[in-house]
């Protein structure tokens, strides 16, 4: 596994789900909550509760960030505009939302290659399990926590480590 130790996140290039650049480095010095998402997983009502995360949040600097991805069971197949309109018309998304990208494999993205390598509280570190596995990154723009695709958005551990962040 090849990671960028010591690199931040918010460092990587990569695109807005509806074109140009997501600029990440506009999130310098707030918590991020980065997720990947799929549209037709059992996992997809986790979008509510990462809705939720995003309008508790955000006047104190925190945003969920979505990154589509296709790689499991092809449960994310729409393109760009498909997705965007699937988000806010079934769950009110507010967040961004990136690209649509690999998470595993040779094609990772250079997102993924720095949030792999930090462990869970399980100690699972390495590919990524399933849609819906989170990375916090915090103020510093470093990994702090990692959280697996079954862990609720708004469980108390992921409440925890972002309310963490922002005191």
């Amino acid at each position: 596994m090849t990671t960028d130790a010591g690199a931040s996140p918010l460092d990587v290039q990569i695109d807005a789900l509806k074109g140009g650049s997501a600029d990440l480095s506009q999130y310098a010095g707030q918590a991020v909550l980065v997720v990947n998402v799929a549209s037709k997983c059992g996992l997809t009502p986790q979008y509510t509760g990462l809705e939720r995360l995003q309008e508790r949040y955000a006047a104190q600097g925190f945003t969920v960030l979505g990154v589509p991805c296709n790689q499991f069971l092809g449960q994310e197949p729409g393109n760009a505009e498909e997705i965007a309109e699937f988000c806010s018309a079934t769950y009110g998304v507010t967040f961004p939302l990136t690209e649509k990208v690999e998470v595993n494999g040779d094609d990772r993205h250079p997102l993924y290659q720095r949030l792999v390598g930090f462990a869970d509280a399980e100690g699972h570190e390495g590919d990524i399990r399933w849609n819906f596995e989170k990375f916090l990154i915090g103020r510093d723009g470093s990994v702090v926590a990692r959280f697996s695709p079954q862990t609720e958005p708004e469980a108390a551990e992921v409440v925890a480590a972002i309310e963490g962040q922002l005191n």
